[in-house]
Formats: C-alpha cells, structure tokens, sequence
C-alpha cells in the first residue's frame, strides 16, 4: 500500500473523502499537515495566504493523531478566508485597519467544523473588504492566479480558491455577489453558494445582511456536500433523479451574452457532453434579470455595507469608526468606493428611501422570475458560465477587461452571471468545464431554488461525473 505522501505526490492532489479514507487506514493527520504547510510556503509567490500557522497546525494534528474522537472531518486540515473569524489568528479582512484584530472566538461556522474534527492552519487572502471580484487589491498584495500568476485570481474569495487549486484540501470562503464561485471557477475548483441563511452567519466581517453567506471551495462536489452537511447541520439524504430525467435551462440573453471566446467554446462543448449523456436542456429567456438585477444590486450592498460595518467595528473593534477604516482602505478602488459612497455623509450615498425601495423589489422579484423559469420550463436548475470569460491579466484589473474584441467595465461584468441568484438568496454551484486547449479554467454554474441546496449539489456531483475533468 502506497504512504499517504506519496498518494499526494503521485496523484498531484488530495481531496477530503480521499484524505479521510486514508486518515482511517493508518495515515496520520501530522503527515497532511507538513504536507499542506509545504505545499502553501512553495506556492508563496502567488499570494493566497495572510496568515501560515505552521506551530498551531501542527499541534492541532498531532492532537488529533493521539484522539480516540473520531468527528467527520476528524483530522483535516482545511484554510479560511481572512474576513471569518479564527480564535487567535488576526482577522484583517485584507485591510490596514484591523490588522491588529485578533477574534477571541470561531465563528459559528468554523466552530461546526473544528467540532467535527477539523481545524485551520491559515487564513487567505481577499479583495480588501471582500469589495472587489479580482482578489488583486489586499493590504497583503494581490492573490495570484493558480494556473497563471500572471493573470488574476477572483476574488474576493481568492486566496481560499487558489489554496485549494495549488493542493489544499478545502477551505471557507463568503459570496455577496460571486465571491466564491467566481475565484473557484477562475482556478478550476468546486465553489458552493448555500442559500441565505442555510449556514450561521455570526463572526463574519460583513458586507450585506441581505446577500452575504458563507461557501465552501473544495475540489470536488462530493467534498462540497461532505462540508455542507456539516455546516448545515444537516444530514438529509441527497436523492436525485437519473441523468436523463433532469432537465436543465440554458439562459439567453443576460447570462450568455456576451461571452468571451475561450468561455463560450467551453460553455458549448459542455451542452453538447451533457445532452450526449441524456440530459435534457431547455432554452429559456432571462431578460428580465438584467434590469432587476442591475438596479438594485448595487444600491442594496453599498447601503447595508455603511450600516453593517459600523455595528461590526462598535462591537469588535470600538476604537476605530468607519471613517478610521475608510481613511486606511489600502486599494485605491475600494477607498473611492467607500468614501465616495459608503461612508456617512458621501456625496453618493445612498438614500434610505431608496434602499428600502429596493430591498422590497428586488430579491423578491428576482426570486419570482425565477419560480416562473423553473416553473413554466419544468427545470431542476439553471446552468450557465460562471463567468463571461476566464481569468485576465493583472494589468486588466484597473477598472476595464476585454470581453472578446471589446472592453467593458471589470467589476459589473464578472459579476454579472453570479449576481442574480445571490440577489434572491438562491444556492449556486461552479464546477470545472473542460477549457479550450492551453487555456485557463472556465466554471459552469447551476442556480436552484430555495433550500433545495442538497439536491443541487447531487445534480452537481452527476454533471460532474459526466463532464470529467480533472
């Protein structure tokens, strides 16, 4: 039988379901662990972590080495992104401000998963604040990309993403609008969007109230629904229908056009694998998202964010207003954003009538017009690119990307397919599609209704299956 080093070594990577199988034959968590902390030090460079606790890891494993407990994830090492809070590992949310803040407590849900025998052995980078979708502005430097560290990595979630592309087990992230499914995609891993609300969302330096959740980022679908299930508390059996009884929407309009080049072959390629095996994929028209989404995403994260953040720091970090924090906001995107907009008394501030106007419209119109989809169309989900194209140079990052042969503002594009279900509180799922030759990594997303959150991921795991790639 083959160590569990060299498993990892000859395979290029581990997942969770593999690593426990192994942990339950013999192989001890310390080996994991040295190998995790060896693999994040030599991929450094691409500036996925802001903090490495090589003695806290250690000790956690050997601990576990010795324990007759044996929880889920007994053992497992896993990484979480640097606005979820980890007793006694600075929380800096990317951002000068709270460098110097240290929770006393686990969040709720990194305490589900230390209860299940997990524990944490780093926290990753972020788009500073989780405000941005390139993973490029950080106090700690930008998050590079895990198949070109010359192009970007996503964001915010970035750093967890490309941990775990680059040989992690899994790790945490949190989605506003994208920000986990988004870097999965770009680094061609696993990202989940629970709904809103399916995970606790306490010890988390916010955004929205209305659209923020935790997700997890793994390698595979089946370590996404291992993770949900703890995070969830929720042990439901996953029944799903046979591959040929689903039937998927393939959107026109807003979320497939446009689409750049690499992005839409792969996107085809995988209609044509997916119908080949049985699937049944149903045209369906998504205009209407466009202007729902568009005019109050915005207004309702920008408002909420004012509000969340200056409860979060009076109770958390009470020395330091929001002013204080805007004044030190390290990126240049993300400070104009906050003074221009977010802080108390901006010049474009949002009103209070105007949000209140759009929270009542919006998620609930959203979540109508997509009950009518599923609906009319007799869809299990709706399945589409993550993103309208891969990953792009650094250098694109500075407010404009090419979106085939012309350039569009970067943020509302590579937001724009993510966007709408986290509006309306749906669960979201990316997984790999197999990219054009010498390409990067493309996802596919597949939107479910409410709280059908385990049926999407079985869906998920069968497309997985289907499409192969890895």
């Amino acid at each position: 039988m083959t160590t569990l080093r060299e498993e990892i070594e000859q395979s290029g990577m581990l997942t969770v379901s593999a690593a426990l199988e192994r942990l339950g034959s013999g192989a001890t968590s310390t080996a994991l662990t040295e190998w995790a902390l060896r693999q994040a030090e030599g991929d450094a460079e691409l500036g996925a972590f802001v903090t490495l606790d090589h003695s806290r890891a250690l000790t956690a494993a050997r601990h576990h080495d010795r324990s007759s407990q044996r929880g889920r994830l007994h053992g497992i090492p896993l990484v979480v992104k640097d606005n979820i809070h980890v007793a006694g590992m600075p929380n800096t949310a990317g951002t000068p401000a709270l460098a110097g803040f240290t929770p006393r407590a686990d969040a709720p849900a990194v305490q589900r998963l230390v209860d299940a025998g997990a524990f944490v052995i780093g926290k990753t980078n972020m788009h500073e604040l989780a405000f941005g979708i390139t993973g490029t502005s950080s106090a700690a430097g930008p998050t590079r990309n895990a198949w070109d560290s010359s192009c970007f990595a996503g964001g915010s979630s970035g750093g967890t993403a490309v941990a775990v592309a680059r040989g992690g087990l899994a790790g945490l992230g949190t989605d506003t609008g994208g920000s986990v499914r988004i870097p999965a995609a770009l680094n061609g891993v696993c990202g989940f969007r629970p709904t809103t609300g399916r995970y606790p969302s306490a010890g988390v330096t916010p955004l929205s109230s209305t659209r923020d959740t935790i997700g997890p980022i793994a390698r595979t679908v089946a370590d996404l629904m291992l993770l949900d299930a703890v995070l969830a508390d929720d042990d439901m059996e996953t029944i799903v229908a046979p591959i040929r009884e689903i039937r998927l929407g393939v959107p026109r309009e807003y979320f497939t056009e446009p689409l750049g080049p690499e992005t839409s072959a792969a996107f085809q390629h995988t209609l044509a694998v997916l119908a080949g095996a049985g699937v049944t994929l149903v045209d369906v028209p998504t205009g209407e998202f466009r202007r729902v989404e568009q005019h109050v995403g915005q207004v309702i994260t920008t408002y909420e964010a004012g509000v969340e953040l200056t409860k979060y720091l009076g109770h958390y970090v009470p020395d330091t207003s929001l002013a204080d924090l805007a004044g030190k906001i390290s990126g240049p995107d993300v400070r104009r954003l906050f003074l221009e907009e977010i802080v108390h008394g901006a010049v474009n501030r949002v009103a209070e009538h105007e949000y209140r106007a759009a929270l009542a419209e919006g998620p609930m119109r959203l979540r109508d017009i997509y009950w009518n989809l599923f609906s009319t169309y007799r869809l299990d989900a709706l399945v589409f690119p993550t993103t309208p194209r891969c990953a792009g140079p650094l250098a694109d990052t500075d407010g404009q990307i090419e979106l085939g042969s012309e350039r569009f503002p970067t943020f509302p594009t590579m937001v724009r397919n993510t966007s709408p279900g986290s509006i309306a509180g749906l669960p979201g799922l990316t997984v790999p599609m197999t990219p054009v030759p010498d390409g990067l990594p493309v996802g596919l997303s597949l939107d479910g209704l409410p709280w059908t959150d385990r049926t999407l991921l079985g869906i998920g795991q069968k497309i997985e299956k289907i499409l192969n790639v890895r």
